[in-house]
């Protein structure tokens, strides 16, 4: 069992080590260096669109990108930060989680296609949704993954485009308000990191243990959890 989770928007720009991004063997580094082929063939309207900033800005954004490889790492799960990640609190699991969250769990990225929680990243920033990387991905994250028994996806929508698979369990986390069943939003993400921290928790083995997960009124019904709001 696999379980698919984002990465944050928000990240650490802090490196934990002197490692360049180049000598650290990274499985995808050829898809890497296509994909900053393609960010250096961007005009600068093109560049605004893809960052959503200011030009002066989406240059910066894209050098930091296009010198990937040259610059030095953290760990995935010190790179990113966020609500998701700070309700995982990483460095307070025990070692039994922290090993359970390396061996389970995988970490998507519009750059850098999959990751694990040590995989050591340099800072980067470039959303899912940019050039059409789903489809970029789509075929090589297909058969990175088509060897798992079962994936329990808990990623948003653009993400899970990036992939294909038999067995996949998706969850999410929703809201009953005036009726209405809704996205839990913002607090969807606190109720995400909290279930994930769970999981690497209890080590979890199967679908039959996500009943277990109780946090802030969410209640499991089968296929996503639900709270209902008076």
């Amino acid at each position: 069992m696999l379980i698919l989770i984002p990465p944050s928007e928000g990240k650490s720009s802090k490196n934990s080590s002197n490692t360049k991004f180049k000598d650290t063997n990274f499985i995808f580094e050829n898809e890497v260096k296509a994909i900053q082929k393609q960010l250096s063939n961007c005009n600068d309207a093109e560049l605004q669109k893809i960052y959503g900033v200011t030009l002066q800005k989406a240059k910066q954004l894209n050098e930091l990108n296009l010198n990937a490889l040259e610059n030095n790492c953290s760990y995935s799960i010190e790179r990113y930060t966020g609500v998701v990640y700070n309700q995982i609190d990483w460095q307070n699991l025990s070692d039994e989680s922290k090993s359970y969250f390396e061996k389970n769990i995988r970490i998507f990225s519009g750059l850098f296609g999959i990751v694990t929680p040590k995989t050591l990243i340099p800072d980067y920033k470039l959303k899912m949704n940019s050039l059409s990387l789903t489809k970029f991905w789509l075929p090589i994250l297909t058969k990175h993954l088509s060897k798992e028994d079962i994936i329990i996806d808990l990623l948003p929508q653009i993400h899970s485009k990036s992939y294909s698979h038999e067995n996949i369990f998706r969850i999410d986390f929703k809201i009953i308000k005036d009726g209405k069943l809704k996205s839990a939003g913002h607090m969807g993400k606190v109720v995400k990191g909290q279930f994930i921290k769970f999981l690497c928790e209890i080590q979890a083995k199967g679908l039959d243990e996500l009943d277990k997960f109780t946090f802030d009124n969410y209640k499991w019904d089968g296929k996503n959890f639900i709270k209902t709001i008076t």
